[in-house]
């Protein structure tokens, strides 16, 4: 493996009950906030305590315990809690922790997915040992889509005949190691009747594609998440572009961040095009010009 497609990922680990760490990608964080005067917002979710200013706008802030099952922090721990500022899905959230611990960095291949028998409503995406201690990565987009559950709503898009049967004579693979970014990608797909496969990994969606380029069935359009444990989208992009035996899929990396570097980044490895996660109208659009280029 090249170099160039390894990033090194810093995340931010931080407390919310107990001794137990946990962990998110620096990226998706725009500023850490000691906590400040929130003022109330009527008929939210439990786990919604308020909004806090943050440059002349006002920020919902999430107490990040209780929206994932643990007790909500006190009126007494919340004065010596913190609120991590994140950009995510093209909104800024606040998330109020107990403690904001340290950065590490770190490479994805060293995340490994967790275990299977936490079952579908886990808010973790993947666990990190470091030295000794097992970091939990949290699902952010799992965690909102229960907070907000509107945010799951399926945009209705409008293709022409044409455009359609071209999308339903592809072979298209969607990776995404978040189910709630799964389900987005999914219910597009199937809102038009379009067919695909889907993993939630790197190293299974790389199986995947050379399995069906063996068999005679290649992928044409790949769509990837950019951040997952394991082969991150980066790498899983090279070890695509870098397998000269391998029939080209036009790859759409894809990314919760309105990070420029992200979406840089994923062109240099090779990315076709690289989006910020989630429009359904864009991201058939770009499958459409995926389409146009395969021909």
């Amino acid at each position: 493996m090249s170099n160039k497609a390894k990033q090194p990922q810093k995340l931010l680990l931080f407390s919310l009950f107990g001794p137990r760490l946990f962990g998110i990608g620096t990226l998706k964080i725009r500023e850490i906030l000691t906590f400040q005067r929130l003022t109330k917002l009527p008929h939210s979710h439990h786990a919604v305590i308020g909004t806090a200013s943050f440059r002349g706008s006002a920020l919902p802030v999430i107490d990040m315990a209780a929206a994932i099952g643990y007790p909500a922090l006190s009126k007494e721990e919340q004065n010596q809690a913190s609120i991590i500022v994140t950009d995510i899905q093209r909104q800024e959230i606040g998330f109020l922790v107990r403690g904001v611990q340290k950065i590490i960095e770190t490479n994805w291949r060293n995340v490994i997915p967790p275990p299977k028998a936490l079952g579908t409503n886990a808010f973790i995406t993947g666990l990190l040992d470091e030295s000794g201690d097992i970091i939990q990565l949290l699902d952010v987009e799992l965690l909102l889509s229960k907070v907000y559950p509107e945010s799951l709503d399926t945009q209705e898009v409008l293709l022409s005949d044409v455009q359609s049967e071209t999308l339903k004579s592809l072979n298209i693979l969607l990776v995404d190691d978040s189910q709630v970014a799964r389900k987005q990608l999914s219910d597009v797909l199937d809102s038009k009747n379009i067919t695909y496969h889907v993993t939630s990994n790197g190293n299974d969606a790389l199986n995947v594609l050379l399995d069906l380029h063996s068999q005679g069935n290649p992928v044409d359009i790949l769509v990837s998440d950019i951040e997952m444990p394991g082969l991150d989208g980066y790498e899983l992009t090279f070890d695509v572009r870098d397998n000269s035996t391998l029939k080209q899929p036009y790859i759409i990396l894809h990314t919760s961040l309105n990070s420029e570097m992200s979406l840089s980044y994923a062109n240099q490895v090779g990315a076709d095009e690289a989006l910020t996660k989630f429009d359904a109208a864009e991201l058939l659009q770009a499958m459409l010009r995926g389409a146009a280029k395969s021909t």
